[in-house]
């Protein structure tokens, strides 16, 4: 079955913004305001906002299109346009990097149907300008190759299980897309094989507990190795803002 019919996004970009001290909650709001709906009318979706727990210079994102002619169509129109002729300065003056980027697509058919996507609080409203429940915890498992079929059957059938058995509502698994960018106005990471692995929990404390217990390095750690590269997983332990679509 093809990925588009199960999965919401086909192609997906997971982004890393580092920032200028103190400009993460400016850029927040002026996100949250003014880039949201306005990219969704050109075709993109908005799928999660977050603050990086450990990292307070830190905003990560989510966002999907439907194949990569339709992403190349929706960045011209909307970088093109005049939302972003009116803010980017703006939205610009907040980062120090914002090329740390990866384009990924579902690791197999369905591993992401399950990521919720919920209806936003409208922007301005105090339910949107605080954060909203869950917390995720986003893993990048850097690779020695491009994620091959026996991995993914490990991930589907060790991996996944593990986190649930750990308390984690939701998941969704990621590889990385091999087209070529074809918007390089907008930089992505190339030639780096990752699986991404989104675990959504109740909060922090549950995806604590689930740290403490053990059960990854006991039930995965050792017999994943073989497939990954000496570069240390990034591990990000994200909290969904007041306008994130993911939310527990």
């Amino acid at each position: 079955m093809p990925a588009h019919h199960t999965d919401p996004c086909p192609i997906v970009e997971l982004r890393q913004y580092t920032l200028h001290p103190g400009q993460r909650d400016g850029l927040i709001d002026l996100f949250d305001r003014e880039f949201v709906e306005t990219q969704e009318a050109h075709g993109m979706r908005v799928l999660g906002q977050f603050r990086d727990l450990d990292a307070p210079d830190r905003f990560v994102w989510l966002r999907g299109f439907a194949d990569m002619a339709a992403r190349h169509r929706a960045l011209a129109r909307f970088y093109g346009g005049p939302v972003w002729a009116a803010h980017r300065d703006a939205a610009n003056a907040t980062m120090v990097d914002s090329d740390n980027v990866l384009l990924l697509r579902p690791a197999w058919p369905g591993a992401t149907a399950a990521l919720p996507q919920h209806t936003r609080p409208a922007a301005g409203t105090d339910a949107a300008l605080q954060p909203a429940g869950g917390v995720v915890d986003a893993t990048v498992f850097h690779l020695r190759e491009p994620a091959t079929p026996a991995l993914l059957d490990f991930c589907r059938h060790r991996m996944a299980p593990v986190l649930q058995r750990g308390g984690a509502l939701q998941q969704a698994w990621y590889c990385t897309e091999e087209s070529p960018n074809t918007f390089a106005r907008l930089p992505v990471r190339e030639g780096e094989p990752v699986l991404l692995g989104l675990a959504l929990f109740r909060d922090a404390a549950a995806l604590q507990a689930f740290a403490d217990s053990g059960a990854w390095a006991r039930q995965v750690a050792a017999d994943l190795a073989p497939w990954l590269s000496p570069r240390a997983p990034e591990v990000l332990r994200l909290q969904t803002t007041g306008r994130s679509a993911l939310r527990a």
